[in-house]
């Protein structure tokens, strides 16, 4: 059974996957890069910290219940991610690209369906509708 609380959790994790890979529109162009691209920039650092914020994502999973699979999966994708992103220049337009936190988000989504989860969409309004003319 999913409850409220796996609700925020999804939640709270979906934004965080937004920050870190997709948060920003680069000008002039259809191109989306998120906290990890920017940060990584940063020499010697920068991918290391997106990979611990990273990280928690996984966390959260494995307190979530998914399976050790999908937690293999999450771990792989967040440790090409952090060792390709470390590679300088290369690894600066790699972290664009690829999008390891969307990509383990949508294992988890994935994962919580096949339990039962639906995702919540916004706020849903009931009542009646009055037309006035």
């Amino acid at each position: 059974m999913i409850d409220r609380s796996h609700h925020d959790a999804v939640a709270r994790l979906e934004s965080l996957a937004r920050l870190m890979d997709n948060a920003f529109l680069i000008p002039g162009t259809n191109t989306r890069i998120g906290l990890d691209g920017i940060v990584g920039i940063i020499p010697g650092i920068g991918d290391l910290i997106s990979g611990l914020i990273s990280s928690y994502l996984i966390w959260e999973a494995r307190r979530l219940g998914v399976s050790k699979w999908v937690l293999s999966r999450m771990v792989a994708n967040t440790m090409i991610d952090t060792a390709v992103g470390a590679i300088p220049f290369v690894g600066d337009v790699f972290d664009v690209m690829f999008r390891a936190n969307l990509k383990n988000m949508a294992l988890l989504r994935k994962h919580l369906e096949k339990q039962g989860y639906r995702r919540h969409i916004g706020p849903v309004i009931e009542g009646q509708a009055i037309r006035v003319e």
